[in-house]
């Protein structure tokens, strides 16, 4: 059974304020706030949230950038009992105006950088009351405010938060592969389940600094690298842009961060970097976390001899889980595996009837536990389809050892069936990204008449390799794969489409195939 501290985001951070008022949370290019500021600014914008008319319920959007901005929004909305829904910086318009239909917002706290998209919302979606700009506003109207004046303007009330522990807090929209997004409803009590099985398989305390720089919009991000060290009580770098890498690079020296997340993107550039010597001498990172995909073998070797001083956790998780359920634990890692479920949640491999497969066998990964969303806003099919008998079904195809390590071998989706025999594209791209020459690549699985389907393949090559040939990559694969594992063609591209997170969007390169 797993004891609750907190009902809420604004409970754990009042608490955490009055034990710790002059401590630094957050850090942010040349600024710093201590929890009591940080509190202040909360409060404020819990006010201001509070006189345009944000009650208990109300669902509040975020397009916004990585800033403290962000983060105050979070939990002054949590105050108020309302809903935080954090949403991708990169969409276009037209996908906005789904989201924000779809979740009925109240209120949307955004930024001018994303005008071109994001102007004519609140004149657009009927539920929209307002739009707050965290910098400048378009226009100065009633329904247009900006966060600075309207901070100024208004005292902060001590009025204690509504916000119960199975309330939804936040709702974190899925990519999706095929059709609209759904929002994935996710409780307190479902977010505090993983700061508490996060805070265990870290090893956390509060000396620990973490760096923030992945988009916060994403579930994991949001959960493990914005909301988890005000939990334990630590502090965190904001870095408001991921580019120019080499900012990251410095802040996390000059800021002696100890805890770095990123994902297979970053880690793979990160390693192909020239690192100067001072900083792999003098850096404080105790552990890196890998999420999103998996990290290719030789990436984690690479890894594990360049910085000798600190551990390289995998692990595995998705927004409809809160987002983190399994991860490697701090005293034993295995290679290519995720690790073990966190502290309170468990997991099975099952068959198509969902009856559970034994040790080392693939199949489909269900999880149950305290990480488990309530459901998909709006759409109950799709909930009774997801979560059965209190399972989620991830729609990963996964194995587990002798130890209960979780092996995550494809999605189910990408799964390709040729001539009646499982190929699993997760291998061969494996394979593929072990040649020098391959600096990323993705299979798909395209129909062919004769077959039912075939393997083909997509790389970005690595610098100084551009003469690499699809015959020659089929040679080096002929001794590691069997014949019909290899891609029928292998296509070279300068990029491959990605998420905001770095995970290849397959679906992109399966338009116009099938």
């Amino acid at each position: 059974m797993i004891h609750y501290p907190y009902e809420n985001f604004y409970a754990m951070l009042s608490s955490v304020a009055r034990e710790n008022p002059s401590k630094k949370v957050i850090f942010v290019e040349d600024e710093s706030y201590s929890y009591k500021q940080f509190l202040e600014r909360v409060d404020q914008t819990a006010r201001a949230l509070e006189l345009i008319g944000i009650v208990r319920g109300d669902r509040i959007a975020l397009i916004a950038p990585n800033g403290v901005e962000f983060v105050q929004s979070v939990f002054a909305i949590s105050k108020l009992g309302a809903v935080t829904v954090p949403i991708n910086t990169m969409l276009k318009n037209e996908e906005y105006r789904y989201i924000l239909s779809d979740c009925g917002a109240k209120a949307l706290i955004t930024s001018s950088k994303f005008l071109k998209e994001v102007a004519d919302l609140s004149d657009s979606i009927e539920t929209i009351t307002h739009t707050i700009w965290i910098d400048k506003a378009p226009k100065e109207d009633s329904q247009h405010l900006v966060l600075d004046e309207i901070l100024s303007d208004h005292l902060h009330t001590h009025s204690p938060s509504v916000s119960q522990l199975d309330d939804t807090a936040v709702i974190f929209y899925t990519s999706g592969t095929t059709g609209h997004p759904k929002g994935a409803m996710i409780s307190n009590r479902n977010l505090f389940s993983n700061l508490i099985g996060a805070r265990e398989r870290f090893d956390l305390s509060s000396r620990d600094r973490f760096i923030v720089y992945l988009p916060m919009f994403h579930s994991f991000t949001f959960s493990i690298m914005v909301i988890l060290p005000f939990f334990i009580r630590a502090s965190f770098v904001i870095i408001p842009s991921i580019l120019p890498f080499s900012n990251i690079i410095k802040q996390t020296l000059l800021k002696r961060v100890t805890i770095f997340m990123g994902v297979p993107d970053i880690y793979n550039a990160l390693i192909r970097a020239k690192l100067p010597w001072y900083f792999l001498w003098f850096n404080s990172i105790r552990c890196f976390i890998s999420g999103g995909s998996a990290l290719n073998e030789d990436t984690l070797n690479r890894f594990r001899s360049t910085f000798k001083r600190a551990t390289m956790l995998e692990g595995y998780g998705l927004s409809e889980c809160s987002p983190a359920v399994i991860i490697n634990p701090v005293e034993k890692q295995k290679t290519l595996s995720v690790g073990l479920p966190l502290y309170g949640y468990e997991v099975k491999i099952v068959n198509d009837e969902m009856v559970e497969l034994p040790v080392g066998e693939s199949g489909e990964l269900i999880i149950r536990g305290d990480c488990v969303m309530q459901g998909y806003l709006n759409n109950p099919s799709a909930t009774e389809e997801t979560i059965q008998n209190g399972w989620l079904r991830t729609g990963d195809i996964a194995k587990v050892d002798e130890e209960g390590y979780v092996y995550i071998v494809d999605r189910i989706k990408d799964l390709i069936i040729s001539k009646g025999i499982n190929i699993y594209p997760r291998q061969i791209e494996e394979q593929m990204m072990l040649l020098p020459q391959i600096k990323l690549a993705a299979v798909i699985g395209v129909n062919d008449p004769h077959s039912g389907e075939v393997p083909i393949a997509f790389v970005e090559l690595e610098e100084g390799y551009e003469d690499a040939t699809q015959a020659f990559i089929k040679s080096q694969l002929k001794e590691h794969l069997a014949a019909f594992k290899i891609p029928k063609t292998i296509t070279v591209v300068e990029s491959l489409p990605k998420t905001a997170t770095g995970k290849v969007l397959k679906r992109v390169l399966k338009q116009g195939f099938n």
